[in-house]
């Protein structure tokens, strides 16, 4: 009887294989990717959750099998065991051979992702900048004569517009403390560090509007601190920028 109530413990694998099964056809799974790299990115997740997923099924497993071979019994006592050279070589030797594997695998997409040179080239300028700030995102774009910080730039709060299919290029800071800037459909996620001008950029693959939330909790505000993506066509874009610009232009 006992060993029969050990294999309930056998529901807790089949039960989370099952769901993570169940859960792309389910709505439960990531939102459609709309980035270039987006398909790179969920690649890599998906190869670190099938890694994670056998080494979740092998432990869940043992359990369950040493729970069923090796149930409480009256008279039996515990045999204790100080230690296993072999079993410690193979359960450090394995993961840290995975971990390794997987550091040189994912290098080619970081590299593309979040090395400047390789995304932007040598003196490539940005489109514009973001500052964070508790608890809203602040846009700037640069006016006619192309420069950011001067009189005629173009601002925007908790909301950006950019050209679809183009790549686009921009500075992420933070005024005050570390946030987190997060376009789950873009799979961008970068933290905003004090101090810290960094380098982000994508190419949206299609256009509509996609949520942008702080992913770094940076205080009582965090929850609210959200923005959109205007992903148009170019033209829209440029006429956005100049229409922007007038509005702005009335108000000085």
């Amino acid at each position: 009887m006992r060993k029969i109530w050990s294999l309930l413990f056998l529901l807790v694998p089949i039960m989370g294989v099952g769901m993570f099964a169940m859960a792309p056809s389910s709505g439960w799974w990531m939102p459609k990717g709309a980035s270039t790299y987006a398909a790179d990115i969920d690649h890599l997740f998906n190869l670190i959750l099938g890694i994670t997923g056998v080494a979740f099924v092998l432990t869940q497993g043992a359990l369950v099998y040493f729970l069923w071979r090796y149930p409480d019994a009256e008279g039996r006592t515990a045999t204790y065991a100080h230690g296993n050279h072999r079993i410690e070589m193979i359960w450090t030797v394995i993961p840290a051979a995975i971990l390794v594997f997987i550091a040189f695998y994912q290098f080619g997409s970081w590299k593309d992702i979040k090395f400047r040179k390789i995304f932007a080239g040598e003196g490539t300028s940005p489109m514009f900048e973001v500052v964070a700030g508790q608890f809203e995102w602040r846009f700037t774009y640069p006016g006619k004569d192309g420069k950011l910080g001067t009189a005629d730039d173009v601002h925007s709060l908790n909301e950006f517009h950019a050209p679809v299919g183009k790549k686009v290029v921009f500075d992420l800071k933070s005024r005050d403390v570390l946030h987190s800037f997060f376009i789950p459909r873009f799979r961008i996620k970068q933290d905003a560090v004090p101090g810290i001008t960094i380098p982000v950029w994508f190419e949206a693959t299609e256009e509509g509007d996609f949520e942008l939330v702080c992913a770094e909790l940076c205080g009582w505000g965090h929850y609210k601190m959200r923005g959109m993506a205007h992903i148009v066509s170019e033209a829209a874009f440029n006429d956005w920028l100049e229409k922007t610009k007038a509005a702005e232009e009335v108000f000085e």
